[in-house]
């Protein structure tokens, strides 16, 4: 049931009308997704992840990517893959259930987008501590808690 609460469409962050990456966020994880000009593969790459700073590019050319996190990442946790084009990028937050305002330091949603985040991870927060009830179809009438910190944390973790 979990999945009913994944989110359904990723933020965009562009530059000079150009798509540079999409981005999504789970309590645990966040994805990014750079498109891939055609051709290139994994060993083309280089993907540097720190608990800090994400550096991608093609060899042997400068980053595309050179930014910090918008927050703390679990290094060992992290992953990456190319498929169908793009690539995905698989980071582990440190701070379970912390909702970020950006993948990238600098690159901010809109504050609407910010509260959906936010109340749709409370959601997800709902559904990972009570299992057997479906909260797919709530909605929060106001703004939503903080999911890492509301009622004395996480729980679940």
């Amino acid at each position: 049931m979990s999945d009913k609460l994944a989110p359904t469409e990723r933020h965009k962050f562009t530059h000079q009308g150009q798509t540079v990456y999409e981005w999504d966020q789970t309590l645990t994880e966040l994805n990014i997704y750079v498109e891939l000009p055609p051709g290139v593969r994994g060993k083309d790459l280089f993907v540097d992840i720190t608990a800090t700073h994400l550096r991608v590019g093609l060899k042997p050319n400068p980053p595309y990517l050179d930014k910090d996190f918008a927050g703390r990442v679990k290094v060992s946790e992290c992953y990456w893959t190319v498929e169908g084009g793009y690539l995905n990028l698989q980071i582990c937050k440190a701070q379970e259930g912390e909702p970020w305002p950006c993948a990238l330091a600098g690159h901010e949603i809109d504050a609407v987008q910010q509260q959906q985040d936010q109340q749709r991870l409370m959601l997800e927060r709902f559904q990972t501590e009570h299992p057997g009830f479906d909260f797919s179809n709530a909605k929060f009438s106001g703004e939503a808690p903080n999911p890492r910190t509301f009622m004395g944390g996480m729980s679940h973790r």
